[in-house]
């Protein structure tokens, strides 16, 4: 079985890099309190990673 995580962006993306931006949006994020199920690979822990500030994450 896959294991997954569970994203929520939990802050707003205004003022933010672009680079923190095409993560959330990678991640499939679009406006505050909307959460995602994701598989738990490297790509999606490294996006993570860079925008962890910003996000909740249960597993």
């Amino acid at each position: 079985m896959k294991k997954t995580i569970t994203v929520t962006l939990t802050k707003s993306l205004n003022g933010k890099t672009q680079k923190i931006k095409s993560c959330v949006s990678g991640l499939g994020l679009r406006r505050i309190n909307h959460t995602v199920t994701l598989e738990n690979t490297s790509s999606v822990r490294g996006m993570i990673k860079k925008a962890i500030h910003m996000l909740k994450v249960e597993e």
